[in-house]
């Protein structure tokens, strides 16, 4: 996958030698804007390294109901776990916009983490921040209101995925006002009202499928103190 790398992510950590063996163990891959990566319940034989672009992570209903239950990109490992607790798909990942990933087989990457101590540290640190991300986020929802958990979401994204405009920042944010409402565990009515105070005060505007982050202190205001953490 030569050296590119994003700036942050367990991809992002590794030596250039690293991603080099690791590259060699498994293929490169390329999913097209919405296609499914993995299916919920199928067997878990390889992950993903996602290189560039980002996936979400849906959990499937019984009834087909869809949730969203995370967002991935930035150098993240991606569908590790079910390999090594399950061995069947815990949720389904779709690709939002181009994804460029690595698809390596679970037992290649556990021998690889096994003969290279300085990638297992960056595994070992990249899963303690997720694990952290996912405490604190537990804490928020019992002390945040939905609108400032949506929020702190773009606020996340836009320092992830957004694009700088002068002193606006434009995030591509192919997702519905639904799955922004799983994502930040609040309804749809109230990322609906949400949207339509911050366009009347000019904090954000919106499009088809952008969000453009107008005035960033207003937005952090309402996020709160932990808003962008």
């Amino acid at each position: 996958m030569g050296d590119t790398a994003p700036a942050g992510g367990f991809w992002g950590l590794l030596s250039a030698a690293d991603r080099a063996l690791l590259g060699a163990a498994g293929r490169p891959s390329v999913f097209a804007p919405g296609a499914t990566m993995c299916v919920q319940g199928e067997p878990a034989t390889h992950l993903f390294i996602l290189i560039s672009g980002w996936v979400k992570v849906v959990s499937v209903t019984r009834e087909g109901q869809e949730t969203v239950l995370a967002l991935r990109g930035n150098g993240d490992v991606v569908g590790e776990l079910a390999g090594e607790l399950t061995g069947y798909r815990t949720a389904t990942m779709y690709a939002i916009g181009r994804v460029r990933s690595l698809v390596v087989p679970h037992d290649r990457f556990s021998a690889f983490l096994d003969d290279h101590p300085g990638a297992a540290r960056a595994y070992r640190r990249t899963i303690t921040e997720r694990w952290s991300d996912t405490a604190a986020s537990l804490r928020e929802h019992a002390t945040t209101t939905g609108a400032q958990r949506l929020a702190r979401l773009l606020i996340d994204l836009a320092g992830r995925h957004g694009v700088a405009d002068g002193h606006q920042v434009v995030i591509a944010l192919p997702l519905s006002q639904e799955e922004l409402a799983s994502l930040v565990c609040a309804s749809r009515a109230t990322v609906t009202r949400a949207f339509s105070d911050w366009r009347r005060r000019r904090v954000v505007a919106t499009s088809q499928r952008h969000v453009t982050i107008v005035d960033m202190p207003a937005l952090r205001r309402i996020a709160g103190p932990a808003g962008g953490r």
